[in-house]
C-alpha cells in the first residue's frame, strides 16, 4: 500500500519539506536543567529524522530569560545558540527540515519557583493569600521583544523555520482567551485587543526572520471547559489578522494545562483518533492559510486520507513515532504491518514527563525513547536458544528482542492465544487499540521466525525437550482472590473473566475494586447492569490511572452514573447484598452480582526456577511474574534482559 499523499512533497515559501509529516514538539526533560541541548536530545531528533519524518521541531523553547524555567530549552541567550545549531545541523544531515517552537509558557512555567510568570490579568492562588499579577506594559514590550530576538538567534542557529506557540494557555493564548483576559486597557476587552500582544509578537518574529523562512503558528481550535473562552469563529478571525503580521501555518491543537481540558494536550485512548481533523479543516477552509492537523492521527491510512481529502495540509504524528521512529519509513515502503503501534497509553510519554521518578520521557512500546543510542540492537557472536516462557507482552517483547539480535527464542503459552492481559485490557471500553497492539505482537513475532507453542504449559518435560541455553519467565500474574465469607458464592465473579467475556454480570452490581482494572469492568457492564456501585478501600478511585486517562475515565463513570464508594472495606457477601466497613460503620448494599477487581499477584514459578537451579540454566523473572505493574515497566524489563543475554 503507498501513501502517495502523504509522502508528497510541499514547499512552504522557499522551505521544500520532503513529505507532509512533521515531527512536533514534546516535552522530553531531555535538555539540561539550565536549558542546553544534549546529545540525548539531538540522538531523539535524529532517529525520527532518520525514520523519514519531514520536518522536525524542537519542544517548546523558552524566549524569555525571566521566564526561563530550568529544565525547559532555552533560546533566551545567545549562549543557547551552539548547541541549538548542533541540534538543527544533526536534524539537517539525517534528511529532515529542523524548526524550533518559540514559547512563552505563561503559568506553566511555575514549576520553577525562580521563573516569572507572565499573565494577562491578575491570577488568585486558591487557598493563598497570593495574586500572580497581571504584566505590565513594560514587562509585555519586553516580551515582545524577546520573541525577535529568539527567532533571530533561531537563524543564526540554522533553523528552517520556527513555530509560534500561541495555544494550550501558555502566556500568549491567555492573552488572546477572553476566559483568561480580563485586562481593561488596550490589550483587553475586545477579539481585536486580546489579539494585540500576539500579533506584536508575530511581527517581531517576522522582522527577524529572512523573507523566504516560512513562520508557523500552534493554536487552539477553540477553547474548552472554560466560561468566555474562544469559539472556533473567534480563532478563525485571528488567524487572518496572524496571516496578514506574517504566519504562513497554523498547526491546530486543542486543550488548556489549567482543566480537564489538558486530556487534548496529549490524548490518550479515550479519545477518538483523528478527534480535531474537523476543526483543521474548517479553519483551513475559512483562512485559506496552509493547516497542520493534530489529534491522535497515528496511522499511515488515516494520514494520507486527511491529506488526500484537503482536510488540511500536513499531518501531526507524534507519539506514533515515539512508539516506533521508522513509523515514516515504514509507511513510505507500504510495510504497516510491521509498525510499532502507539496505543494512547501515555504512561511514558506523559505520566513519564510529570513525573518526578522518571529522568526523561519514554514510551510503553518502545523502550529506546531517549536511549537511542544506547539501546540500539546488537547482533549476538554467541546465539543461544532461549526458552521464553509466557505469551504476554513481556514475553513477545523479550523473543522479539532476541530474534532480531541472532538468538533462537522458543516460546511457549499455557493458553491458546498470545497477549496475555494487555489483550484482556483491550476489552475494556475504548481501548481496542491495546488488543490490537498485542494481537500485532503476537503476528510481528511469528514473521520474524519466533519459535511459538501456544497450549504449552512449562514442566520439567518440556524444559528437558528444548533443552535451553538459558530461560526467562515472564508468566504474569493472576487476580487475587477475596478471602472474605460468602467469596465462593455463585453471583461473585472475577473482573478478568467479565472482561474476556466468559461470564455476565447484570441487575444491581457491586464492583469490589476502584483501581483501573475495577473502573474499566464498571464501564464494560454498564449496558446491562442496571445500577452499579464501585467500592474501593482508598480514600478515592483510580488512583492508580495516569493524570490524562483518569479525566476520561471519571467523565465517563459520571456519564453513566456509576457511583463510588471510597475509604470501604467489603467484610462479608451475602446472597443478595454485600456488606461494607466504611470508616468503622457497617453498610449493606443490595445486589444480584459482585465482580471483584482487588488487583493481581505474581504466578508461582518456584518449581521452574528450582529446575533451573538443579539443570544450572541461567533463569530471569520479568513483568508481572515479579510483581504486577504498569506494562511499561514489565516491557522495559523484557528488552534489558534481551539485552543482556
Amino acid at each position: 500500500m503507498k501513501f502517495n499523499n502523504l509522502f508528497n512533497p510541499i514547499k512552504i515559501r522557499e522551505m521544500e519539506i520532503r513529505n507532509r509529516v512533521e515531527f512536533p514538539a514534546m516535552g522530553t526533560k531531555m535538555s539540561t536543567e539550565d536549558g542546553y541541548v544534549t546529545e540525548k536530545l539531538i540522538d531523539y531528533h535524529v532517529a525520527r529524522a532518520l525514520g523519514g519524518n519531514g520536518l522536525n521541531f524542537t519542544e517548546v523553547c523558552s524566549v524569555y530569560d525571566k521566564a526561563n524555567p530550568k529544565d525547559f530549552l532555552g533560546i533566551c541567550d545567545d549562549k543557547y545558540i551552539p548547541g541549538l545549531k548542533k541540534l538543527a545541523d544533526s536534524i539537517h544531515e539525517a534528511g529532515a527540515k529542523a524548526g524550533v517552537q518559540l514559547w512563552l509558557g505563561g503559568m506553566a512555567v511555575g514549576s520553577d519557583p525562580t521563573a516569572k510568570m507572565i499573565v494577562p490579568s491578575d491570577v488568585p492562588i486558591k487557598g493563598t493569600d497570593y495574586v500572580i499579577p497581571g504584566a505590565s506594559l513594560e514587562t509585555i514590550k519586553e516580551c515582545v521583544k524577546a520573541f525577535g530576538d529568539a527567532a533571530k538567534r533561531a537563524v543564526e542557529a540554522g533553523f528552517d523555520t520556527v513555530e509560534f506557540h500561541a495555544g494550550h494557555n501558555y502566556t500568549p493564548h491567555s492573552f488572546l482567551s477572553g476566559a483568561f483576559n480580563k485586562r481593561t486597557d488596550e490589550y483587553g476587552g475586545s477579539l481585536e485587543n486580546r489579539s494585540r500582544f500576539l500579533i506584536e509578537c508575530i511581527e517581531a518574529i517576522r522582522n527577524n526572520i529572512p523573507e523566504d523562512m516560512p513562520l508557523f503558528m500552534r493554536i487552539d481550535a477553540h477553547d474548552d471547559c472554560v466560561e468566555n473562552g474562544l469559539t472556533i469563529e473567534d480563532v478563525i478571525e485571528f488567524c487572518k489578522l496572524a496571516k496578514t503580521a506574517g504566519v504562513d501555518v497554523l498547526d491546530i491543537s486543542r486543550g488548556n494545562f489549567t482543566t480537564n481540558a489538558v486530556k487534548y494536550e496529549v490524548p490518550p485512548v479515550d479519545l477518538p483518533r483523528g478527534f480535531n481533523v474537523d476543526n483543521a479543516a474548517r479553519i483551513k477552509k475559512e483562512t485559506g492559510m496552509i493547516t497542520v492537523a493534530v489529534g491522535r492521527i497515528n496511522d499511515p491510512e488515516q494520514a494520507d486520507e486527511i491529506i488526500r481529502s484537503g482536510k488540511a495540509d500536513m499531518v501531526v504524528i507524534g507519539r506514533a513515532q515515539l512508539a516506533d521512529p521508522e513509523f515514516c519509513n515504514k509507511a513510505y515502503r507500504g510495510d504497516v504491518d510491521s509498525i510499532v503501534r502507539c496505543v494512547g497509553c501515555n504512561q511514558g510519554c506523559y505520566d513519564g514527563f510529570v513525573s518526578t521518578e522518571m529522568p526523561h520521557i519514554t514510551c510503553l512500546r518502545n523502550p529506546a525513547l531517549g536511549k537511542e543510542k544506547e539501546y540500539a540492537l546488537v547482533k549476538t557472536d554467541n546465539p543461544k536458544k532461549v526458552l521464553v516462557i509466557g505469551g504476554g507482552v513481556a514475553g513477545l517483547e523479550a523473543a522479539l528482542t532476541l530474534k532480531k539480535r541472532g538468538h533462537n527464542p522458543i516460546l511457549c503459552e499455557a493458553s491458546d492465544s498470545l497477549g496475555g492481559q494487555f489483550a484482556l485490557a483491550g476489552a475494556a471500553p475504548r481501548k481496542e487499540e491495546m488488543k490490537e497492539a498485542a494481537i500485532a505482537m503476537g503476528e510481528m513475532a511469528k514473521r520474524e521466525g519466533v519459535e511459538i507453542r501456544l497450549s504449552t504449559p512449562v514442566t520439567a518435560d518440556v524444559i528437558n525437550e528444548i533443552s535451553p541455553d538459558e530461560v526467562i519467565i515472564a508468566i504474569g500474574s493472576a487476580p487475587i482472590k477475596l478471602n472474605i465469607p460468602g467469596a465462593d458464592l455463585p453471583m461473585v465473579r472475577s473482573s478478568h473473566d467479565v472482561l474476556a467475556g466468559k461470564v455476565s454480570a447484570s441487575g444491581d452490581v457491586v464492583v469490589i475494586g476502584g483501581g483501573l482494572v475495577g473502573l474499566e469492568v464498571a464501564e464494560y457492564i454498564a449496558e446491562k447492569a442496571s445500577k452499579i456501585t464501585v467500592v474501593e478501600m482508598l480514600d478515592q478511585v483510580a488512583k492508580d490511572l495516569g493524570d490524562l486517562r483518569k479525566i476520561c475515565v471519571m467523565e465517563s463513570i459520571a456519564e453513566d452514573g456509576i457511583r463510588t464508594i471510597t475509604s470501604a472495606k467489603c467484610v462479608e457477601i451475602k446472597e443478595n447484598s454485600i456488606v461494607i466497613d466504611k470508616e468503622g460503620t457497617l453498610e449493606e448494599i443490595p445486589c444480584d452480582s459482585v465482580v471483584v477487581a482487588i488487583g493481581a499477584r505474581s504466578r508461582d514459578f518456584s518449581e521452574i526456577e528450582n529446575l533451573c537451579n538443579e539443570k544450572e540454566i541461567p533463569c530471569h523473572v520479568i513483568g508481572d511474574a515479579i510483581r504486577a505493574r504498569r506494562a511499561l515497566n514489565c516491557i522495559l524489563e523484557a528488552v534489558d534482559v534481551a539485552r543482556s543475554i
